[in-house]
This record gives C-alpha cells, structure tokens and sequence, in this order.
C-alpha cells in the first residue's frame, strides 16, 4: 500500500526578493511499513519535503498524496483533518505543551478526533508502556528528561494509530545513548504496529537505523537506497 507519493514535486520560495528552489522535481514513493531516512545537509530540503508530506505547507508544482489522496487543492480544514486523522509528527524541539501531563499531551489528539474519555484513557495507558513511561503519567515537561519528553512526542504521535509518521531531526536534542534508545524504540514500534516511519536526518545514527536511506541535496534526489 502506497502511503506517500510525490511527483515532479516542486517548492519554491521567496526571500529577500530572491526565489529559492528548496525542491525540484522529486519523485519519492513510501510504502506501509517503510523505516526511511531523508538524509542531507542543511539548506537540501529534506524537511521541506517532510512539511509537505505532512500537510504542514503547499506545493509549487507537481503533486503529492497522502493516503492515496492528492492534497493539491485542498482547503486548510481538509488539510487539518488529513492530518488529525493520519499522520503523526514527532519534532526535535518535542513541541510538548507545558502546562499539560504527560498522559494529557499523549491523549490530546484523541481530544481533537472526539474519543470518549474511557477510550482515551485506555489507549493513553497502551502507548505509555509501549514507550516505557509508566509511572510518570502526571508528570509535566518540565519535569522530565529530554529523552522522557521525546517519548511522550512518540506517544502522541502513535496513540491515535496513524498510518504515518514524520520525525523531523528526532535526535537532534539527545545524547548518543539516549538517541539510540530512542530510535530502538521507533524501530520496535515500526515492527509490531507496521507504521511507516519517514525521518529527516543528517545524523549517521539514524541512517544507521533506517531501512532504506535517500540522500538529497539542493532540492534534488541523489540516491535512493534499500539496505
């Protein structure tokens, strides 16, 4: 099953009254259960491409699916539930809300898809064992670990099921060990629940990780690998 597909994609932007070409033409295709890194430098439009895999900005030219429906045209409120409903994000900053626990940014989600509270409860309780975080249900951010905190990032994005997820530079705020048991974990979870995992890296931990490895630079596919 094809859960991404990106044709002739092209986005451009402008600043300074300058145009910059962050994609040019990329053909990409992810399929149910692909552990995939997008890797390159800095400025090389790997999390271009991620924003708009996930709904999170528009296209210039060309087109992209998610879920066998091309998002071209649609309005913000499509968008939004294309998102609410099948992709799950986890960013380096984790993009936590403070003033909320652990077990109620992990059921937010759910919250905006309009669950009952015994399923939302239920299901909070399922993936905080699944990301080993028993125990800590009604600590805040502030009161945890960056490794912690990317775990409730995990969490949130894994209890509504989607059939994607997009980690922007996960490891990017975490120690080496840490990072590792934070992509073991993904790598587990990827395994057992059969979701696709699309990273965008330049750390050589997470390609080390990932199954198959796109190398992008300027905007343009370099190689496109299978491990």
């Amino acid at each position: 099953m094809t859960v991404v597909k990106a044709e002739n994609l092209v986005k451009d932007y402008g600043l300074n009254g300058q145009t910059v070409h962050a994609l040019r033409g990329v053909n990409l295709e992810f399929r149910g259960g692909d552990f995939a890194a997008i890797a390159g430098p800095s400025g090389s439009g790997k999390s271009t491409f991620l924003h708009l895999a996930g709904c999170l900005d528009t296209l210039t030219a060309g087109s992209i699916s998610v879920g066998g429906r091309n998002v071209a045209g649609l309005s913000k409120r499509q968008l939004a539930l294309l998102r609410r409903h099948n992709i799950g994000f986890i960013f380096q900053a984790y993009n936590l809300i403070p003033v909320l626990s652990a077990e109620e940014n992990i059921g937010f989600p759910l919250t905006l898809l309009g669950a009952g509270k015994q399923e939302i409860r239920d299901r909070v309780a399922q993936v905080l064992a699944q990301v080993g975080l028993l125990g800590m249900e009604k600590r805040r951010p502030k009161e945890m670990s960056g490794g912690q905190q990317q775990r409730v990032a995990i969490a949130r994005a894994l209890v509504k099921r989607p059939a994607l997820i997009l980690a922007d530079e996960p490891t990017a705020n975490l120690d080496s060990k840490i990072g590792r048991e934070i992509l073991e974990l993904m790598t587990r979870l990827n395994q057992s629940e059969g979701t696709t995992f699309i990273f965008s890296t330049h750390d050589q931990m997470v390609m080390d990780h990932a199954r198959r490895i796109i190398r992008i630079r300027d905007g343009q596919i370099e190689s496109d690998e299978n491990k």
